[in-house]
């Protein structure tokens, strides 16, 4: 049987055995030498638990149950009665910090939404503070079966166990088959940076039931892809195409991980044009690595290794400009979010800034003439979103293609054939594209289903038909989703604020998010031109005003595009509202809206609220100011269109009875 426990028995076993015998079978299957602090904790908690224990009469007992993949390690876990009691032990502490009652609900929730056997049980989390005050509670228990935690100290575990116990049963499961139940996790994509980093595998940490098109299998396509080109001594470009949340960036970050091979001159690199991205994935890895090392690794040293895994594609990019003719180090590029690389005329404009004048080529043009410059073989591998293109000068997929077809058909083009989604294409025919390509046709080169919206797969799908005025189609997604993953709308930022603190459990993550373009929120305090540091807005905790937590500091499209958090409030301005039954797109200049012509920028900003509309993993809430007709430029007609357009989908008011 797999070991996820360094221990474990019957309650009676347990408590009849020796201190001895137990601290033996811990030590015999902790990878780590336990040292006099860790082994004085063992001993207190081990003696306090026998103590209290022997009044239950049956149920079984595992210590530090490892949650699998992920590396956490639940200190206690108790089965009684067809009940899951899971026990965070904090000895010596006089008074129960926020983090531990956090950290005890966080593994509650883990196994709740991605342990199989699990997902029926009701789980009771208790933390046990040893030398902190005692303090009354009350049983009460959320929708899906997770109670609200318990505290405890040395003497009242004993009294509110047996109280628990004695008034708590459910089905009887059997505790073994309980331990060894697969385990299948959605982490975000900074969890799964981290757990790639560690050295798992793509396969590892994410579901299994990700549908036809997982992970996993992307992964081998690319794997051979790679291998194939390499053994033939042919150039290669494949684009990962699929909907928002699918995963491209952590296929992406795991073919990264797995080809770092300097020794068998491949070198492989994640490459990205998203700054926040960038930033907030490096620095959680240094943060997870100093963590994990206990102080064997200083900051400097882990940041230089996390930056030869982790580029910014402009570095990337800049290094090997005219006159350099350098041939890259890097055999196996991979460039996320690849839609967004620049069009000639944007490169143009920045090459004037650098001081090259007269430049001709689009980024992706230039992107692959570098990786050209490899005598024998080259792979890219493109991370495309649909519908994502957000910033003026985005070239999208087009651009790609056009670069392959005048000035490199000599390499092999590897595409999905769902890339003929117009997301993708911008309506122009697939001959056209492709005329003149090596093409090869993958299908497993297209991810189809969200991993980024657990609870329900279905909300790519409603967000699409919302944005495309297909309201039959919207009203019926939302019917399918809303009851699994809620989204709700409030003329209220302080009744959408409250929502999402309410929605939100342990060290859930929830934020506030807004078009850049939102410029007339500013008396709701969303003021979008105010810059947010990504790195502490994402991965700071609740104790600090810079972290998303605050709901002080607005991230905009650039900031949390390629990124998620699990609640959001996302506030909508009139930049982009109803007219006639119709989306209409406005830019705020001066002291007044002015109507957007272009088609090119019209779809920039219907991309911008793709982007908004899916960071979510769990529900969000949409704020839509009422508006003041006092006011020219917050007139109440600029909302209402889109307000009573969400009503007629079907999308809930938020009402008191839902803020609880």
């Amino acid at each position: 049987m797999i070991q996820r426990s360094y221990y474990f028995n019957d309650l009676q076993s347990f408590c009849t055995q020796t201190l001895e015998e137990i601290l033996g079978q811990i030590a015999l299957h902790t990878p780590f030498s336990l040292d006099q602090n860790s082994r004085n904790s063992f001993v207190h908690e081990i003696r306090l638990l026998q103590s209290v224990l022997k009044s239950i009469p049956s149920g079984s007992i595992a210590l530090e149950y490892t949650i699998p993949r992920i590396g956490e390690r639940i200190d206690v876990v108790i089965a009684c009665a067809g009940i899951l009691y899971i026990l965070e032990f904090k000895v010596g502490e006089s008074s129960y910090p926020r983090h531990a009652i956090d950290q005890v609900v966080d593994y509650a929730l883990a196994l709740k939404y991605f342990h199989q056997e699990s997902y029926q049980k009701k789980i009771v989390p208790l933390v046990v503070c040893t030398h902190a005050p005692s303090k009354e509670f009350q049983l009460i228990m959320n929708p899906d079966g997770v109670y609200l935690p318990i505290l405890c100290n040395d003497n009242t575990l004993g009294p509110n166990l047996t109280k628990l116990t004695n008034n708590l049963c459910d089905d009887e499961f059997h505790f073994k088959q309980w331990l060894i139940s697969p385990y299948m996790p959605t982490p975000t994509i900074i969890e799964a940076a981290q757990a790639l980093y560690r050295g798992h595998g793509v396969k590892e940490i994410s579901r299994s039931s990700a549908g036809a098109y997982n992970l996993s299998l992307t992964t081998k396509v690319l794997n051979r892809i790679i291998e194939q080109s390499k053994q033939y001594h042919q150039k290669s470009i494949c684009f990962v195409a699929g909907v928002p949340g699918a995963g491209k960036t952590l296929v992406g970050l795991n073919i990264a991980n797995e080809r770092h091979q300097y020794d068998k001159q491949e070198h492989a690199v994640f490459l990205s044009g998203n700054g926040p991205l960038v930033a907030v994935l490096r620095e959680a890895l240094v943060r997870d690595e100093i963590k994990r090392c206990k102080g064997k690794i200083t900051k400097i040293t882990s940041k230089r290794k996390v930056a030869a895994f982790i580029q910014n594609i402009h570095h990337f990019r800049d290094t090997y400009l005219p006159p350099s003719e350098q041939v890259p180090a890097e055999k196996v590029t991979i460039f996320d979010e690849a839609q967004r690389a620049w069009t000639k005329e944007q490169t143009a404009k920045f090459m004037l800034k650098r001081h090259v004048p007269s430049w001709n080529m689009s980024e992706p043009e230039f992107l692959i003439s570098v990786m050209d410059r490899h005598q024998d073989w080259a792979v890219i591998i493109c991370l495309i979103g649909g519908g994502q293109e957000i910033h003026t000068g985005e070239a999208g997929l087009l651009a790609w293609f056009d670069a392959l077809r005048n000035h490199f058909p000599h390499w092999n083009v590897y595409v999905s054939p769902q890339i003929s989604d117009v997301e993708y294409t911008q309506g122009k025919p697939l001959e056209s594209l492709f005329m003149g390509l090596h093409l090869y046709q993958e299908k497993k080169l297209h991810l189809s289903v969200s991993l980024r919206s657990f609870r329900n797969e279905k909300v790519s799908a409603f967000v699409k038909s919302l944005l495309d005025e297909n309201l039959p189609i919207a009203q019926q997604l939302y019917s399918e989703l809303s009851l699994n993953y809620p989204i709700v709308i409030t003329r209220s930022l302080e009744k959408a604020k409250q929502w999402v603190q309410n929605q939100s459990r342990g060290t859930e993550r929830y934020g506030l998010i807004s078009s850049s373009g939102a410029k007339r929120l500013r008396q709701f305090g969303i003021w979008v031109q105010n810059d947010i540091q990504a790195e502490n807005w994402f991965l700071n905790d609740k104790e600090d005003v810079r972290s998303s937590y605050f709901l002080e500091e607005t991230a905009t499209e650039f900031d949390i595009q390629g990124l998620e958090i699990d609640w959001a409030i996302v506030a909508w301005d009139a930049d982009f509202r109803i007219e006639k039954g119709h989306f209409k797109a406005y830019n705020f200049k001066g002291s007044s809206w002015k109507i957007v012509r272009k088609k090119d920028a019209q779809l920039y900003l219907k991309n911008t609220y793709r982007v908004l509309l899916t960071r979510a993993r769990q529900g969000f809430v949409i704020f839509i100011p009422k508006g003041c007709d006092e006011d020219l430029t917050r007139h109440s007609s600029f909302y209402d269109g889109i307000f009573f357009y969400l009503k007629e989908i079907g999308i809930k008011e938020l009402c008191l009875s839902e803020e609880q």
